[in-house]
């Protein structure tokens, strides 16, 4: 069993920063591949980036590339999310998940086996 509990959500106005982190705690965390995703209000849940069980291989979302950075430091089991040019249509709610997928960079939603409560980011233009 791995939990997840994200923070540094908030309101930010466009064009802004912010960094979200997710604590892990349980089973071994460099045994998981980890995720971000987002939730809009009436919108599916959707990938935003991942990371490797390593942390030397990335992916991200077309809609994110160039802006959010994902990391990871496997001796204090964080996920660092920093997001930069925030725009209005980045609101959501952020979640944080974990896979045993370890070598890939899964992007499913059913890829991921932990998830955290989630945390709300909100974009003002």
């Amino acid at each position: 069993q791995v939990q997840l509990v994200e923070s540094g959500g908030g309101l930010v106005q466009a064009g802004g920063s912010l960094r979200l982190s997710c604590a892990a705690s349980g089973r071994t965390f460099s045994n998981y591949a980890m995720g971000w995703f987002r939730q809009a209000p009436g919108k599916e849940r959707e990938f935003v980036a991942a990371i490797s069980w390593g942390g030397g291989r990335t992916y991200y979302s077309d809609s994110v590339k160039g802006r959010f950075t994902i990391s990871r430091d496997n001796a204090k089991n964080t996920v660092p999310l920093q997001m930069n040019s925030l725009r209005p249509e980045d609101t959501a709610v952020y979640y944080c998940a974990a896979s045993r997928l370890r070598g890939g960079l899964p992007r499913g939603v059913g890829d991921y086996d932990y998830w955290g409560q989630g945390t709300q980011v909100t974009v003002s233009s």
